[in-house]
């Protein structure tokens, strides 16, 4: 449990809803806690609704050691128009009646299933001279996007929907774009189609049974129990290594300084020997993130209760 006087240092599961950017729910929640230290895990789109993973404090300091693995999705699909932004709100540029049945859309998504390439629409946050690529979309522009490897683990077609819909539920990897998938099936099977709506239902640890809305955190926040409701900061660091300080070390280690390699048995023979960086515990608690250098370990960041000199912030 967290106490009164201790800085915050965690995550919040927050159920985003439609029609708010990422960054809106960030500033919403921030007012909640006061002006303390608010980020987003990962961006989703201000239409979509869904699992928005927010880190809290001090964990902010953990954004570049996150690791968003698995997503789920429910979309619903919508054939018979395709737009410039692939999604419900942009401009149409393509009709078509060629409307699939139940058995052509289902062989359809198997084709889907797996390790691809994709390209990033233009309608999407990523950067390109020195601007978000939406931002160079409205501007009338258009450039090249890289494709990137992805994998679509599990594509499943629920139910059929009201004007020509689908309903289908994806499970993919970090950077998949669900907008490109419906486009990309509406070419597949000769009728436009974009994504009519999204849901998240998880972003790695992060799912939506667990998820608060806005509304709840209000009420936490008028009670004075928001802070109770913070996850672990470890919750989205089980990907990395982990080891328990040394008790010998634990005056080294408050100080800031480089810890012997040597005495970190459960790190050895990991993936910590490659220089990737590995979760440091003491007394049951997260204590920072180090990064074997040599035949020390260097701190990188600092989540104990006070900054410490010698880590990275």
């Amino acid at each position: 449990m967290t106490l009164p006087n201790e800085r915050l240092c965690g995550f919040l599961n927050v159920l985003k809803p439609p029609g708010m950017s990422s960054a809106q729910v960030v500033g919403i929640v921030r007012r909640f806690l006061n002006g303390e230290k608010v980020g987003h895990g990962g961006t989703l789109d201000p239409e979509a609704a869904g699992v928005l993973p927010l880190m809290i404090g001090k964990a902010t300091r953990l954004f570049d050691y996150l690791q968003e693995k698995e997503k789920g999705y429910v979309a619903e699909l919508a054939f018979g128009c395709a737009t410039d932004t692939q999604d419900a709100q942009g401009k149409p540029v393509a009709w078509g009646d060629a409307y699939p049945d139940v058995a052509a859309l289902r062989e359809a998504l198997r084709r889907f299933v797996g390790e691809m390439e994709q390209s990033p629409p233009m309608y999407s946050a990523l950067k390109r001279e020195g601007k978000r690529l939406y931002q160079l979309a409205r501007e009338g522009r258009t450039v090249d996007r890289e494709a990137r490897k992805v994998t679509v683990h599990e594509l499943t077609l629920l139910a059929m929907t009201e004007n020509h819909g689908a309903l289908l539920f994806v499970r993919c990897s970090k950077g998949f774009y669900v907008r490109a998938l419906c486009h990309d099936i509406g070419q597949a099977l000769d009728c436009p189609a974009h994504l009519r709506f999204l849901l998240r239902t998880r972003s790695g640890a992060f799912v939506l049974e667990d998820a608060h809305t806005l509304e709840s955190l209000r009420e936490a926040a008028e009670l004075g129990l928001l802070r109770e409701l913070l996850l672990p900061p470890d919750i989205a660091l089980k990907h990395i290594p982990h080891a328990e300080v040394p008790a010998e070390l634990a005056g080294v280690f408050f100080s800031g300084g480089p810890l012997p390699w040597r005495n970190f048995f459960a790190l050895q023979g990991t993936l910590a020997e490659n220089g990737t960086p590995a979760g440091l515990w003491l007394n049951g608690r997260l204590i920072a993130i180090g990064q074997k250098a040599g035949e020390w370990i260097k701190l990188r960041c600092w989540l104990g209760d006070s900054t410490r000199p010698g880590c990275v912030e």
